[in-house]
């Protein structure tokens, strides 16, 4: 994939997001995200690729179960789907394109261990357990790329009496 360019970004307002979520773990989630796309976009009644902008979201990551919160959808509320807040804040984020034509996986899996045991560690910054994928147009076609976003905080200094 050759180096990544981590930048951070303030994001100045909450977003509102419509998802189907699931409990998934670090050994599901490839079999996951497509299945709940899938059953996102029966949902909706639209066909895949069709909402723009569209949001992978993992929230809660537990490193001794090895599972996180799975939340997949986009801008438009629908009965069936339930309200998720993206909050405003700071942000670590990073572009990516696809190691494969279109097989994302493997380019995302890259991009969230170097965020976590590379870019994190030297950056002054601290995770909050959330992260998303925005998929919009540029997703798609023949230089696609998306955008993951980290939740993150400047690091907490050590209270000393």
């Amino acid at each position: 994939m050759g180096k990544l360019n981590f930048t951070t970004t303030e994001q100045n307002e909450d977003q509102p997001v419509w998802v189907l979520r699931k409990r998934s773990s670090d050994k599901t989630q490839s079999r996951d995200i497509p299945a709940l796309a899938k059953k996102y976009y029966e949902t909706i009644g639209k066909r895949s690729g069709e909402i723009i902008p569209f949001f992978v979201i993992s929230q809660g990551y537990d490193k001794t179960a090895g599972d996180f919160m799975l939340s997949i959808g986009g801008l438009g509320a629908h009965e069936k789907l339930e309200k998720l807040t993206i909050p405003r804040g700071l942000y670590g984020k990073v572009t990516i394109k696809p190691k494969l034509c279109f097989i994302w996986g493997l380019s995302i899996g890259e991009a969230k261990r170097a965020f976590y045991t590379e870019w994190l560690p030297l950056s002054g910054y601290e995770s909050l357990n959330m992260e998303y994928e925005y998929h919009t147009e540029a997703s798609s076609g023949k230089s696609s790329e998306i955008d993951i976003l980290f939740a993150i905080q400047e690091k907490r200094k050590p209270y000393k009496c």
